[in-house]
């Protein structure tokens, strides 16, 4: 099994609903969004370009969420529920576009926090 990985990074702010405590209130972050593919080798000696993964991430993921107000686009912006949004955005994505399978995405708030999706 070969796996194809490509970093991508956003900023965003939100608050967390229901929730007691410093997240309650209006913060932001910079996100790291880790994006892995797995398939079958091409004639040309790739699974998918990178220019061709950094392009279809950015436009079908991180045009949505740079700069916005999380809060506006997801009823509860918890690392969770963004991570799952991305994984189900981008799995039809890339199967329908280059025959390739979402492995995982890995959604990293802030520095020490993150969330895998399979």
């Amino acid at each position: 099994m070969i796996l194809l990985s490509r970093d991508f990074y956003f900023d965003a702010a939100h608050k967390i609903v229901d929730y007691q405590g410093k997240c309650e209130n209006l913060h932001g972050h910079t996100y790291k969004l880790t994006v892995t593919i797995t398939g079958t080798i091409k004639e040309n000696g790739m699974l998918l370009d990178f220019a061709l993964f950094k392009k279809t991430v950015d436009e079908y993921v991180i045009s949505y969420l740079d700069h916005t107000y999380l809060n506006e686009l997801f009823p509860n912006p918890t690392t969770e529920n963004i991570a799952m949004w991305i994984f189900e955005k981008l799995s039809s994505v890339f199967l329908e576009q280059f025959g390739c399978t979402l492995f995982e995405i890995t959604l990293y708030e802030g520095h020490n926090n993150r969330v895998t999706v399979r």
